[in-house]
């Protein structure tokens, strides 16, 4: 072709699919949603039962952890509901990803205990949970938008 000639309007092949109505453009493919759905029921599933449960109910086992810790009964529960709060705010479109970030900063404290108080016993397991906590925060980033439009609109 010249740089004289016309140019045709045949279809390119290579245009961008058409995205659905309301998706951001920047939102992830489809298999980045279903590994991040994936792992947001997964981590939901492990966060409100196997951690926040025996938190939540005064069991031995927590107890005797966070009465080595130091700060008695009223840190299991709060770290017991916050736990549930993000397990159940994982399950939540708009909040999953907010959610992620404030669970990595709860396992980073996790992680920071572990090491301190318990000789890095277990300094693995907030690590293991954090990953796909940040895998999930990343995903989901393109919600963040919509969940400030949404504080701003209730405001």
């Amino acid at each position: 072709m010249s740089a004289t000639a016309p140019r045709t309007s045949a279809p390119r092949t290579s245009a961008p699919a058409a995205l659905p109505a309301g998706a951001p453009a920047h939102a992830p493919g489809r298999r980045a949603h279903l590994t991040a759905l994936t792992l947001q029921v997964l981590l939901a599933l492990f966060l409100g039962g196997a951690s926040a449960l025996p938190k939540l109910i005064g069991h031995s086992s927590a107890a005797e952890s966070f009465d080595r810790i130091g700060f008695g009964d009223w840190f299991m529960y709060t770290v017991g509901a916050l736990e549930l709060a993000g397990a159940v705010a994982l399950v939540i479109p708009v909040l999953a990803g907010v959610s992620a970030l404030a669970l990595i900063g709860l396992m980073a404290g996790a992680l920071v205990t572990q090491v301190t108080v318990f000789d890095g016993q277990y300094a693995l397991t907030p690590v293991l949970v954090a990953l796909p906590l940040a895998v999930v925060a990343r995903v989901r980033r393109h919600r963040n938008a919509e969940l400030v439009a949404l504080l701003r609109r209730r405001r």
